[in-house]
C-alpha cells in the first residue's frame, strides 16, 4: 500500500530532508508540498539536489486538498504551527517537526517560547515523538510532536541512566556542539560564513535554552521527580551534526552496560564498546545515533558521548520513524540509508 504525504514548509531544510528520504521510502509518495515566499515555484528550484525527483509544485498551504492525505509533516517555524494544526481535518494524522506541542505543560511552553500556547485541545491531544520510548502511544496518535534535535541527543545518553538510577541526579552536565543547519535556513548575520567559519561560540547559556523545557519534562518524568540538568550548546561551523558531551556521577562501567542493555534491540542507537568514542562524521545524512562511555580520572565519573545528524535522527528521519509506526509501516522503512563518508 502507498500512503498519500503531505510536508508543510518544505522549502526549509527539515522539508527538504524529507523529501530526500521520502524519496526512496517503499510505502509513501509525496502528493503535496508547501511554501510561503516560494510557493509557485519547483521543489528543483528551491533545492537543485533534489532536481531528479518528479515532485509536485510549491503551494501555499490552503491549495492543498488534505481529502486526498493520509499523513501530513509540519516542517513549520514555531509558534506558527497551532494555527496551521487548528485548522487541518480532525482526522488527518499529522507529524509536527516544530516546537509547538513538545510541552505537555501550557505554561511551560509560555515560560520556554514567550507566548501563550494557542491551541491547548490539540496540545492536550499530542504524543511526544522521541520514538524509541513512546511506541506504544505514536502507533496509535493521531497528532505526534517531534523533539528537538539537542533535546533527543541528550534523551539518548540519559534516559536509561535516570531510569535505572545509576547515577547522581543532581549532578548532571550536557556540553553540546551544533551544526549550523539546526538555525534553520532564513538569513541571520551571525550565521553568514565571514561570522561563523574559523571558529565557535557558546550560545544561550546559563540556562536559557528552550531545549531545556523538554529535559526537564521528560526527565523528571522519568525520575519521578524534579531533575534539572546543567546544559550549555555551542555553534560549530559544520553543516550537519550534534555532538553532546555528558558528565555523570556514577560508575562508568555501569552507565556503560546500562545503555548497553537499553538498546540492544534498538535499530538506529549504537553503543560502542567500553572506551569507544564516537563522531560526528560516522552518522552523517543518517537515522543512526552512536553513543560511547569512558570513566574519568575522578573516581565515581564517567562520560557519555551521543552523537546523532540534527536534520536525520533529530529531526526528518525521526519524524518518519513516527510516521511509519502511525501508518502501520515498517520502523525502520526508508530509514536503514548508510551514513555519508567522507
Amino acid at each position: 500500500m502507498t500512503h498519500r504525504i503531505a510536508i508543510l514548509g518544505a522549502s526549509g531544510y527539515t522539508g527538504a530532508e524529507l523529501v530526500r528520504l521520502i524519496a526512496t521510502h517503499p510505502e509513501m509518495r509525496i502528493v503535496a508540498l508547501s511554501a510561503d515566499r516560494k510557493a509557485g515555484l519547483a521543489m528543483s528550484e528551491v533545492f537543485p539536489f533534489l532536481r531528479h525527483l518528479d515532485l509536485p509544485p510549491l503551494v501555499k498551504i490552503d491549495e492543498i486538498d488534505f481529502s486526498n492525505v493520509d499523513l501530513c509533516f509540519c516542517a513549520l517555524p514555531h509558534a506558527t504551527t497551532q494555527e496551521v494544526v487548528a485548522r487541518l481535518p480532525r482526522d488527518l494524522k499529522i507529524v509536527d517537526l516544530s516546537a509547538d506541542f513538545r510541552l505537555r505543560d501550557p505554561a511551560a511552553y509560555e515560560k520556554w517560547y514567550g507566548q501563550p500556547h494557542a491551541a491547548q485541545d490539540l496540545q492536550a491531544e499530542a504524543v511526544y515523538g522521541l520514538t524509541e520510548f513512546y511506541r506504544d502511544e505514536i502507533r496509535s496518535a493521531r497528532l505526534v510532536a517531534g523533539t528537538g534535535c539537542n533535546a533527543a541527543t541528550g534523551q539518548f545518553a540519559l534516559r536509561p541512566l535516570i531510569a535505572a538510577g545509576v547515577i547522581d541526579l543532581d549532578d548532571i552536565l550536557i556540553d553540546l556542539k551544533a551544526g549550523v543547519s539546526g538555525a534553520g535556513r532564513s538569513l541571520k548575520e551571525n550565521l553568514l560564513h565571514a561570522e561563523l567559519s574559523g571558529g565557535t561560540h557558546a550560545y544561550s547559556a546559563g540556562g536559557k535554552h528552550r531545549h531545556l523545557g523538554e529535559f526537564d519534562q521528560e526527565f523528571s518524568k522519568v525520575a519521578g521527580r524534579p531533575v534539572l540538568v546543567q546544559f550549555t550548546p555551542h555553534l560549530l561551523p559544520m553543516n550537519r551534526g550534534i555532538l553532546a558531551t555528558v558528565y555523570v556521577k556514577g560508575d562508568a562501567k555501569t552507565v556503560h552496560q546500562t545503555l548497553e542493555n537499553a538498546y540492544e534491540n534498538e535499530p538506529f542507537l549504537r553503543v560502542l564498546p567500553f572506551g569507544a568514542l564516537p563522531s560526528t562524521r560516522d552518522i552523517a545524512g543518517s537515522n543512526f545515533c552512536h553513543l560511547g562511555v569512558v570513566g574519568d580520572r575522578i573516581a565515581g565519573r564517567a562520560v557519555v558521548v551521543a552523537v546523532l545528524d540534527n536534520l536525520t535522527k533529530g529531526s526528518s528521519g525521526q519524524a518518519i520513524q513516527n510516521a511509519n509506526l502511525m501508518l502501520g509501516i515498517e520502523e525502520t522503512a526508508g530509514l536503514m540509508l548508510a551514513p555519508i563518508f567522507p
